[in-house]
């Protein structure tokens, strides 16, 4: 199925709230199970060939469908081909080096894709909305809560935005997805895991804190996605009020960014090929 995958990506400025949070595809469930197993041919193929590897970002307020999205779209991949990264908080390791370097040291070797369910813009996004946490880093420039001002975060914007440059040329395929929720949403959706008690363990008190700071987590959203949408890394925001609806749009625009490739593996030395009647009549002789 062909559609409209520009409507989503960012190519200007965009506003947030002039964004779709729900949108419904007629049978996405059913049409998603045909396009995941495209996805994971063109992966095989991929990995074959050897010569690119794919970076999936997801990101989105809490309870916007990330990690069932990442089971959903990617079943079907060989596990030799995938690899999912949740970054969490900083480990004692990770700061003591600069904010990218636990991303850096996770990404996908060549032929494989990577996702990252929150990804190394957590760095601009919660530490924004709590930017006492950029203390434990222990920056030298940084003295005081005056110093994490806009000119800071823009500037860590822009390093993101030259390590995404660096390894696109190096040969990985970036594909950024916000997963765009009302708060409306998200409140059945806590509401959710509050009253079936199989769902319990998923909630966090620390989710209804998170939740008060809708707006100043949307405008570092939108901030960041303006300043950070490229064309070799560009954003897509996804309508995520509708689960089955963004998995399948998700899918879709990663299909169609690989078939944009035509991924070959790779043929035989032609002096194995010669031979290969030869290994056949070994192997049918034992």
């Amino acid at each position: 199925m062909k559609m409209n995958i520009e409507k989503y990506k960012v190519n200007g400025e965009v506003k947030l709230k002039k964004k779709k949070t729900l949108e419904y595809i007629e049978d996405a469930e059913k049409k998603l199970k045909k396009v995941r197993k495209k996805i994971a041919d063109l992966q095989n193929t991929m990995y074959a060939e050897g010569k690119y590897s794919t970076l999936i970002c997801l990101q989105g307020m809490d309870t916007a469908g990330k990690d069932s999205l990442v089971r959903e779209v990617f079943k079907q991949f060989n596990v030799r081909g995938v690899e999912v990264h949740s970054f969490k908080v900083p480990t004692e390791l990770e700061l003591k080096h600069d904010f990218l370097w636990r991303h850096y040291i996770a990404l996908p070797a060549k032929g494989k894709v990577g996702v990252f369910n929150r990804t190394h813009y957590e760095n601009v996004l919660v530490t924004r909305v709590h930017p006492e946490y950029v203390f434990s880093e222990n920056i030298p420039t940084v003295k005081s809560l005056e110093d994490l001002n806009d000119e800071f975060y823009h500037d860590r914007m822009d390093r993101i935005n030259q390590f995404e440059k660096h390894i696109a040329a190096n040969g990985t395929i970036i594909l950024k997805f916000f997963l765009h929720l009302s708060k409306e949403e998200q409140k059945n959706r806590l509401l959710r895991r509050l009253n079936i008690p199989e769902k319990n363990w998923k909630f966090s008190a620390g989710d209804l804190k998170e939740r008060k700071l809708w707006n100043k987590y949307q405008f570092c959203y939108e901030d960041a996605i303006n300043r950070t949408s490229t064309d070799h890394a560009p954003w897509y925001v996804i309508p995520a009020d509708d689960k089955p609806t963004a998995r399948f749009i998700v899918a879709q625009t990663i299909l169609e960014a690989f078939e944009k490739y035509n991924f070959k593996e790779p043929t035989l030395d032609k002096k194995l090929l010669d031979k290969i009647n030869e290994f056949k009549e070994e192997l049918n002789n034992e």
